[in-house]
């Protein structure tokens, strides 16, 4: 399983409207998600608006391709659209920018063991 961060920024006029749209998250849209192959999925949201995103997948672009080909996926992404800076006309599930893994305790530690 592949593990992987991103980064966006909200507009940080639209927090609360962003913030509310996640708490009840549309029930075919996680299901969606699921069967897209996201798995552990968070999102993580600062004062300014910069949301970090962690999402476990076999593969991200399988995972994105996949919810390409959801109908409610399409729906999702423009009603989210509105609420991001820099997207520079991309979707968010994929005008994000990827962030580099740097550590992570469970590789480090099975590599003394081994």
């Amino acid at each position: 399983m592949r593990r992987v961060c991103f980064q966006l920024q909200v507009k940080p006029e639209r927090l609360a409207e962003y913030t509310e749209h996640h708490r009840a998250v549309w029930p075919e849209m996680l299901r969606a998600l699921k069967r897209s192959g996201w798995h552990n999925y968070s999102l993580f949201l600062r004062e300014d608006g910069l949301l970090i995103g962690y999402v476990e997948v076999e593969s991200l672009e399988a995972a994105q391709a996949a919810m390409e080909a959801e109908e409610v996926n399409a729906r999702w992404q423009a009603q989210m659209s509105e609420f991001f800076v820099d997207l520079d006309g991309a979707r968010p599930d994929t005008g994000f920018l990827e962030l580099t893994e740097v550590f992570h305790l469970e590789d480090q530690l099975d590599a003394l063991e081994n």
